[in-house]
């Protein structure tokens, strides 16, 4: 370990690449805290207060929100941070930042957005991420975007460059500059080809988030229960280990099971990880960035138990009539305030207004859009937001 704590493969500000717009060494708090405190600042992260996580806001008060599940990954992806030696402020900012980019109605509503820009670059909510932090975002009179450190947007842009490759487009597409290197004294030329530990502990803390809190949401709801899931190795072991046939209270028997299955996973991530990084025998954050292989994971046994959840909940909670039914209307509604604003720019603020002649009209419609709440968007159509 460093003598500041953290492993030799941590990121550190004596090694990063810095900012794309210089600025001066704050008082009292590190780049990466800056990072943080930026993103839970801005606009866009207090609207997630509004945003679906899988029911939606106002529904029910004990259900998440997408800024809920947003505090929830910040939590594990800093428990992971904090154990394996690594910067926790890194982890953290990139945890806070990763879902700013999802719109209203969650994933229905990002392929609705995504349909309706087939033609002009497509809609991804971790590419939108990326425009909101380097360029939608405008606290500053220098600059555009938050002007946050190469490795946060580094790490945020892991899963948008994943999701273009997929698509066959390119992540230029939407108007990024992530390719950006700072201008610190450690600038110079780089190419990672993967992001670094600080950005895999925030992927795999995602995964393990919104699946358990989905989990815990979905019993609650009663779309989904006990019963079904006694297949699944990964309720199964954490049902025995709380024993849950002794507790009568359905909300402490459900909270308990998924409560131990994310004690279970973030374990076994811990263990797997640091077996891989000795494997690998990494010495520093860029030796990390150069190996396309990801050091952060889950056993081989933990990831198919997880994938299993992952398909039983795709079956039977993402896609129960109760949901698809609100989804079935998200996609008349998106479609009609899409086309109404396209016809009438003018209804949108001048600042959105102000992105049409380098991005187009339909770009600026899509921002706008993406950056609202559920209620907001009904607000808007005149839809009762019931």
């Amino acid at each position: 370990m460093m003598s500041d704590g953290l492993s030799p493969y941590a990121v550190t500000e004596a090694v990063s690449q810095g900012r794309v717009f210089p600025e001066p060494p704050h008082a009292y708090r590190s780049d990466f805290e800056r990072d943080r405190d930026r993103i839970i600042h801005c606009s866009a992260f207090r609207r997630l207060e509004g945003k679906t996580q899988v029911f939606s806001p106002g529904v029910n008060d004990y259900y998440r929100s997408r800024l809920t599940h947003t505090i929830e990954v910040a939590q594990i992806g800093r428990t992971i941070a904090k154990v394996l030696g690594l910067n926790e402020s890194l982890t953290e900012a990139i945890c806070l930042a990763h879902d700013l980019g999802h719109p209203p109605f969650g994933h229905t509503g990002e392929e609705v957005l995504n349909d309706l820009m087939a033609d002009c670059g497509g809609f991804e909510h971790n590419a939108q991420t990326l425009r909101i932090v380097t360029l939608l975002e405008h606290p500053y009179p220098g600059f555009m975007g938050l002007n946050l450190m190469y490795e946060t947007r580094l790490g945020l842009a892991r899963k948008a460059v994943a999701a273009a490759k997929r698509k066959g487009r390119a992540i230029a597409d939407c108007g990024l500059r992530i390719a950006d290197s700072g201008t610190g004294a450690n600038h110079e030329s780089f190419d990672p080809v993967n992001c670094t530990l600080e950005g895999q502990a925030a992927d795999v803390a995602d995964r393990i988030a919104y699946n358990c809190h989905d989990l815990e949401d979905g019993m609650r709801a009663r779309l989904i229960d006990g019963n079904q899931m006694r297949h699944l190795d990964l309720y199964a072991e954490a049902a025995r280990r709380v024993a849950v046939e002794r507790i009568p209270d359905w909300t402490i028997r459900r909270t308990r099971v998924a409560k131990t299955i994310i004690d279970h996973l973030v374990s076994d991530c811990i263990g797997q990880s640091r077996e891989n990084i000795a494997r690998a025998g990494v010495r520093t954050a860029r030796e990390v960035c150069d190996r396309a292989e990801d050091l952060i994971a889950l056993s081989a046994q933990y990831d198919r138990w997880l994938a299993d959840l992952e398909q039983f909940l795709l079956r039977n909670l993402y896609h129960h009539e109760r949901l698809l039914e609100s989804a079935a209307n998200v996609r008349r509604w998106l479609p009609e305030l899409f086309g109404q604003l396209c016809r009438e720019p003018g209804r949108m603020p001048g600042y959105f207004r102000g992105f049409i002649p380098d991005y187009g009209l339909p770009r600026a419609v899509c921002d706008y859009i993406a950056g609202m709440t559920d209620r907001y968007c009904l607000k808007l159509l005149g839809v009762p937001n019931s």
